[in-house]
This record gives structure tokens, sequence and C-alpha cells, in this order.
């Protein structure tokens, strides 16, 4: 249960990351600097790393009911 509740938190923390990734990339659009800035590619780490914990996060339950069941 301790990694379940770890998980989360540090899901909602690079979800934070993330937005502000994502804003300070459009700021940098807005500005109208080049697309081949590397602000533009920030947001695609935390959002990797988003992907693995919400795909983690909505298993869980399957993965508890299969093993309470057998």
């Amino acid at each position: 249960m301790a990694l379940s509740k770890w998980t989360r938190s540090f899901h909602r923390w690079v979800s934070m990351l993330f937005i502000a990734t994502v804003i300070a990339a459009t700021v940098a659009a807005a500005t109208g600097q080049s697309t081949q800035n590397p602000i533009f590619y920030l947001p695609l780490a935390p959002l990797f790393v988003l992907m693995i914990t919400g795909l983690y996060m909505f298993v869980l339950p399957y993965v508890r009911r299969r093993a309470v069941t057998e």
C-alpha cells in the first residue's frame, strides 16, 4: 500500500512540473522563439513519467482484484 500512495503523490508532483513546462513552452512560442529551441521538448520528459505512473495506477485495481479472487 505504501508504494501506491507514493506513486499517487509522485504523479501529482510530476503533473505540476508538466503544467509548468507546458506553460513555459507556450510562452516561448508566444514570444516567437524558434521551434528548434530545447524548451519545446521539455514537456516530453514529465509526460513520459506521467504515462508510466498513470498506467500503473490504472492497472493496480485489476491486479489487486485478481489477486484476491485467486
